[in-house]
């Protein structure tokens, strides 16, 4: 799974969302040093909702504004479980490597 999926799942594990509040949180929770562009995060949205990880349905933001709040599906956060695992491992590696070199 590429890590902006990652990322998606990890935060809509927080609750229901919308795309400018899936991007707020990325940005916030890593103090800046990843943000995501509308041109990445609306295909992977689409991705995650057809591969039935996310389910959607339309409301109102806290700024009144309508606007489609993404949640996570039961499949959606067995996978979230899956790949944190993966990725966690993987980043023992690469720290690992790091190292010894």
């Amino acid at each position: 799974m590429p890590p902006l999926e990652l990322l998606i799942l990890k935060t809509l594990s927080r609750g229901a969302n919308h795309g400018f509040g899936i991007t707020l949180h990325i940005e916030e929770a890593t103090g800046g040093l990843l943000s995501v562009e509308e041109g990445s995060l609306y295909p992977a949205l689409h991705r995650l909702e057809r591969e039935e990880l996310l389910s959607s349905q339309w409301g109102v933001t806290e700024n009144s504004r309508r606007a489609k709040f993404y949640s996570l599906t039961a499949t959606g956060k067995l996978r979230l479980r899956q790949v944190e695992e993966t990725w966690q491992q993987t980043s023992k590696g690469v720290a690992r490597l790091l190292r010894y070199a």
